[in-house]
């Protein structure tokens, strides 16, 4: 009974609403600590954010314990994937971080913690999930972007070499150039150079922008719209059926539309039969 007492408690704490924001807070000050360090700080100050870091990582350690604990079923804990991140990170975080030789690997995993940010809220897990989903579909629309630049760098490499090499001196340089007309550094710099010589060659420029930035652009957009709309109808179901197990569990369900219409339609039968029932009882009266 006590060990049962002891698992709410636990249980209570993980979805307390205040304990998940000062996790998330615990998170940001270690950002921005990791941060800090990469100033020279006096002696006194050094001192401070060496206690930090220290409590920062037993305060991770205690509440992946707390996360642990809580789970009814303990092997169940690392079924999930962010549960096996998060420790991975905690874990590696408590190597020393100074005169040691795993020191700088220390400091960089000091900073991904605050990619635990996206394990704690569950916006950002959709998001990231909705991204990595998206990636063998827009693996198919950077196979035609490279197409595309690569049709334009060998245009652009044999028509404009003679005025710029340093731009268009063969076809990786001339991709590089692409790259910046696309991402619009200073393209109507390398635009005008080349007219001086080819007056048409505006439509060269303008037709590639339209197809980079503007059409693939758009396809990149609405293919993470896509999936991101998914994902979020997906977590939608999935904290419905939870809810729906959290009310059996408790004894009570709460009635679909399908379960108020057959209540309907039972009640428009006892109505029908009792009329007819009492318009028997009027014939024979």
């Amino acid at each position: 009974m006590q060990a049962s007492e002891l698992q709410n408690k636990f249980e209570r704490i993980r979805a307390n609403k205040w304990f998940e924001t000062f996790v998330v807070s615990v998170i940001i000050v270690s950002a921005l600590l990791v941060g800090a360090k990469t100033y020279e700080l006096p002696a006194g100050l050094s001192s401070v954010t060496l206690f930090l870091d220290w409590f920062i990582s037993a305060f991770f350690l205690t509440e992946i314990t707390i996360r642990f604990l809580a789970e009814q079923r303990k092997r169940h804990f690392f079924n999930s994937f962010w549960n096996w991140f998060d420790t991975l990170i905690v874990v590696i975080s408590l190597i020393p971080a100074d005169d040691t030789e795993l020191a700088l690997i220390a400091r960089l995993v000091r900073v991904f913690r605050v990619l635990r940010m996206i394990s704690i809220i569950p916006e950002l897990r959709i998001l990231l999930v909705s991204l990595v989903k998206a990636l063998p579909q827009l693996g198919y629309v950077m196979l035609l972007m490279f197409i595309i630049f690569y049709i334009y760098a060998a245009i652009g490499s044999t028509l404009f070499e003679t005025i710029n090499p340093v731009l268009w001196g063969d076809i990786t340089i001339s991709m590089l150039t692409l790259f910046r007309i696309m991402t619009f550094e200073d393209w109507t710099d390398v635009m005008y150079e080349t007219q001086e010589v080819y007056s048409l060659s505006w439509i060269f420029y303008l037709t590639f922008i339209f197809f980079t930035a503007f059409a693939f652009l758009n396809m990149v957009i609405g293919i993470v719209v896509n999936v991101m709309e998914r994902e979020n109808e997906k977590a939608r179901a999935e904290k419905q059926a939870a809810l729906v197990a959290e009310q059996k569990a408790q004894g009570y369900v709460e009635p679909t539309l399908n379960d108020v219409l057959a209540e309907i339609r039972a009640l428009k039968a006892q109505i029908n039969e009792r009329a007819l029932e009492k318009g028997r009882d009027n014939v024979h009266e």
